[in-house]
């Protein structure tokens, strides 16, 4: 009997969905996007009103011909994707590549992945939303436009490999312009004075700021003039001049919505987006709680909207009273306004059930998912509860004597009313003080006087935190491009993350140089966010797709033009200083790569030679040991990679690429015994050290390469598979997270890169094998061949 085909995404939400539909259904998973603009060419013919030519995948060409049999003999065809523009967008190209008619194949959505939400949706399909389908196409072929047109000017003119995106520069561009602004700041010298005070016969002081001396406003630029008004203040006698009290409340936040749950995540769990989203991911799509199977925790992670569900509203107030009181409960839901357009169809981020709570998940989850759930149950259970409420005091003191007359001020608050703090917590402000009892009139005693030197501060640098927030409320960008934008510009070394701040790169500041000079319009602000609006309003059919490209392709190919013939080179620029070039004799230029600017022989490629910048780690030469190569033999050199950092590799590399670690003198780093056999070969297993800290692993590498994380060691316990020794190869990047999944087994895959490039592999490896080629949405850039694009 013929079964209704069900597809989505990934094969954990196809799992978790799976439970909910019964027999009649069966459940497919496409693994996320099908079909693409090609890799190697434009495909988009601007000549013929912009029309894209899509194929499809070459790593998805197995999971088309499963499902062009899943389909063939199907009752109905069900697409499930994400409720987005981009999950409308596969359903659209599902059908397109598996031959079936958009307008007779069933369209359901949903913000939760729970038996109620899924029985709604399958009881009410609709069909797919050519406007949502339009939006997308119009962003990927804007994104096309940039990426396949302006990188490869950017290799031209500045460096081979670079990038450049209509979202991403624009980002790149407020990081470069905060740097010059630290850069220029002139820090400016001012002193505060605070007196110590008490009631007399009573121990508790306070402290208040002195604010007027003489009728004038106090705030001096030396510390003479400080010293001055400290030995006024101590002939002076106080009291309290005026008291105010009132009554202040601090409202309950909103739920999350995307961009504040990556800001929070930031700033509380020290996740980065691409991080954050991923976890979230997984929460969306379902955990396995042991007994209960697959469950999905939150609803859907990218969205724009406080909106909650009426029956969600109903729950966490049946909660609330429960387990914190009536007290804690308000008269009537609380409901808080999104920004003008934000999709009212989608929900804010919740618990699909907030009766699960994080104590009773915690056990099935990984550290770092259980703490990002405890943080969005929290968030929606607050954002139902009453205000706390504080008592604030303001205290106006005079100090008197005969020629002084100066006013100090203090101000202290009291909690009276935890409300929503009873679960989101308390936090209180640095320099927050509870005043004793005061009255009018009443004397006080000096203590102490405090002078203290203070300079102004430049504005800080953005962290990812505070550049999602300001790239929201400049409009740039939309929920599901925040956590691709920070990676990017990280990738592409435009900016560079110290200390979870973002510090621009000489190649990023030269880059945006160019790009505003000579592409002004795409670099502004307004003009981005307009962009964006304009997209949205495709999605609500107001506006045609064709338009929107057409606005932004006439000023920017006009743009392009004039940049190919007036843009400067900086490949050319001879530095004098530096001398000529050993190998050569030819002027040294200063060049540029994605690891920052290096002097390089100005008759490259026919002469190689290159060095660092005068003020970076300058390499020794290469020096022969007298160490032989476990691998083949080879003599061991001793090197040092681009940090200064001592290795020992074979002379025969490339061809062998066997490394070790070793101290400056080249002796190898004696790996510590730890009394444990490997259980594969029965040798000693010792402990060794990869960038990403210290693991076990099998004395016998090469020849037994296992290797797992030590016991109590931080990242075991997070959501990272267990380390493994590296193959004996020259150190490679750390792999990148994405957002899909393994069709094999369901682990996470992430990006990885080998001797031909970048590839997708499982994150359980070497449990799981399965490798794949990167799709053209998540692929780095590793030449002309596979162009970056954009955002």
């Amino acid at each position: 009997m013929a079964k209704n085909v069900v597809i989505v995404e990934s094969p954990p939400k196809a799992k978790t969905i799976g439970r909910y539909l019964g027999k009649d259904f069966h459940v497919e998973a496409s693994m996320g996007h099908v079909r693409d603009l090609p890799q190697k060419e434009l495909g988009v013919d601007i000549d013929k009103d912009f029309q894209p030519t899509y194929t499809v995948l070459r790593s998805k060409q197995k999971v088309i011909k499963s499902l062009r049999q899943a389909v063939k003999k199907a009752k109905t065809v069900y697409m499930a994707t994400d409720l987005d523009r981009e999950g409308e967008a596969i359903a659209w190209h599902l059908c397109e590549a598996l031959g079936l008619d958009p307008a007779e194949v069933h369209r359901v959505t949903f913000n939760e992945i729970t038996k109620s939400a899924i029985q709604e949706a399958f009881a009410h399909p609709a069909r797919i939303n050519m406007d949502k389908v339009s939006a997308q196409e119009a962003r990927r072929i804007l994104d096309r436009l940039v990426g396949y047109k302006l990188s490869p000017l950017l290799w031209k003119k500045v460096a081979k490999g670079l990038s450049a995106g209509r979202v991403q520069s624009v980002a790149v561009r407020l990081l470069v312009e905060r740097e010059r602004e630290i850069r220029a700041f002139k820090p400016e010298e001012y002193w505060t004075v605070a007196a110590i005070l008490s009631r007399p016969g009573d121990d508790r002081t306070f402290k208040a700021l002195l604010a007027e001396l003489d009728g004038q406003k106090f705030r001096p630029a030396t510390g003479e003039a400080a010293s001055a008004a400290v030995e006024r203040l101590r002939r002076a006698a106080y009291r309290v001049l005026a008291i105010r009290r009132r009554r202040a409340q601090d409202k309950a936040p909103p739920p999350f919505i995307t961009s504040q749950l990556q800001q929070t995540a930031s700033t509380l769990l020290g996740f980065s987006a691409k991080k954050t989203m991923t976890i979230a991911q997984h929460l969306y799509q379902g955990m396995d709680l042991g007994p209960e199977g697959a469950v999905a925790l939150i609803t859907y992670m990218r969205t724009d909207s406080y909106h909650v569900a009426p029956a969600a509203l109903a729950a966490v107030r049946d909660l609330i009273k429960e387990k914190f009181g009536p007290d804690y409960l308000p008269d009537q839901p609380l409901f808080y306004k999104s920004r003008d357009r934000a999709q009212e169809a989608h929900e804010a981020i919740r618990p699909t059930d907030v009766a699960r709570t994080p104590d009773a998940v915690r056990p099935y989850l990984d550290r770092d998912a259980a703490r990002l759930y405890e943080l969005i149950w929290k968030r929606f259970v607050a954002s139902q509860m009453r205000p706390a409420q504080w008592d604030v005091t303001d205290v106006d003191v005079e100090a008197a004597a005969d020629a002084t007359r100066a006013l100090l001020k203090a101000r202290g608050r009291v909690l009276v009313y935890d409300g929503h703090t009873k679960v989101t917590g308390l936090r209180l402000a640095k320099d927050e003080q509870q005043l004793p009892t005061l009255e009018e009139g009443d004397p006080l005693d000096l203590k102490t006087l405090d002078p203290t030197q203070h300079f102004t501060q430049p504005p800080p640098r953005y962290s990812e935190a505070t550049l999602v927030r300001k790239l929201e409320s400049l409009g740039i960008g939309r929920p599901s491009t925040y956590a691709a934008i920070l990676s990017t510009i990280q990738e592409r070394g435009y900016v560079q993350q110290k200390e979870r701040r973002f510090f621009a790169t000489d190649l990023g500041e030269v880059v945006t140089d160019k790009l505003v000079r000579h592409f002004q319009k795409i670099m502004d602000y307004d003009f981005t966010s307009h962009m964006e609006d304009e997209l949205d309003q495709v999605e609500e059919a107001k506006l045609p797709w064709l338009n929107v490209v057409r606005e932004f392709w006439q000023p920017f190919s006009e743009s392009l033009d004039r940049a190919g013939e007036e843009m400067e080179s900086t490949k050319n620029h001879a530095v004098e200083e530096a001398g000529p070039c050993p190998d050569c004799g030819a002027p040294l230029v200063k060049r540029f790569s994605k690891h920052g600017p290096f002097l390089g022989c100005s008759k490259y490629p026919d002469c190689k030679y290159a060095r660092p910048l005068e003020g970076e780690v300058q390499r020794p030469e290469p020096k022969r040991t007298e160490h032989v190569c476990s691998a083949c033999g080879g003599v061991m050199i001793l090197r040092h990679n681009r940090r200064g950092e001592p290795f020992l590799g074979c002379e025969k590399y490339p061809k062998c690429k066997t490394t070790l670690p070793c101290d400056t003198e080249g002796n190898p780093q004696k790996p510590e015994p730890t009394g444990q056999v490997c259980e594969k070969c029965g040798a000693p297993m010792v402990v060794k050290n990869s960038r990403r800290g210290p693991f076990l692993a099998c004395s016998a590498y090469p020849k037994c390469r296992n290797a797992k994380p030590l016991k109590g060691d931080k990242k075991a316990a997070g959501d990272k598979p267990a380390a493994r020794q590296p193959r004996s190869s020259a150190p490679r990047s750390r792999p990148t997270p994405t957002d899909r999944t393994c069709p094999d087994c369901g682990a996470g895959l992430v990006i990885r890169n080998g001797r031909r490039g970048p590839f997708l592999g499982c994150s359980a490896y070497p449990k799981c094998r399965h490798t794949e080629d990167v799709p053209p949405d998540l692929a780095l850039n590793n030449g002309p061949e596979n162009a970056p694009e954009g955002d």
